[in-house]
């Protein structure tokens, strides 16, 4: 396995979720999430990246000790792929309780290199 790309694909998904972060800090609220487009669309297009990066860990190492792995790219895909099914609703789940989840596990692996 080639540990620069897998690293880079960690750090991606890092960014990722600090980018949300940074776009969620100063209005940390689902009714104000749901009526801003610009910023439901850059969220969106965050976890669209996370997903694509954890689908090439999986390919790199597909026993990768990351909590619902499968199921972070099977979100992206939704995103991608079914955007016209896709809630407020879920994403907002997706980031107010999996993300933090998924960010702990990613700075654990970038800190073990």
């Amino acid at each position: 396995m080639d540990n620069d790309i897998f690293n880079k694909y960690l750090y991606d998904i890092e960014l990722c979720i600090n980018s949300i972060d940074e776009f969620l800090v100063n209005d940390n609220s689902f009714e104000n999430y749901s009526k801003n487009k610009m910023l439901r669309n850059a969220v969106e297009r965050n976890l669209e990246i996370i997903g694509e990066a954890m689908n090439q860990i999986l390919k790199l190492n597909p026993s990768i000790n990351i909590s619902n792995a499968r199921r972070i790219v099977d979100a992206r895909n939704k995103i991608i792929h079914s955007y016209d099914e896709i809630e407020d609703v879920n994403i907002w789940i997706i980031v107010k309780n999996h993300l933090p989840i998924l960010k702990q596990e990613i700075n654990h692996l970038l800190n073990q290199k």
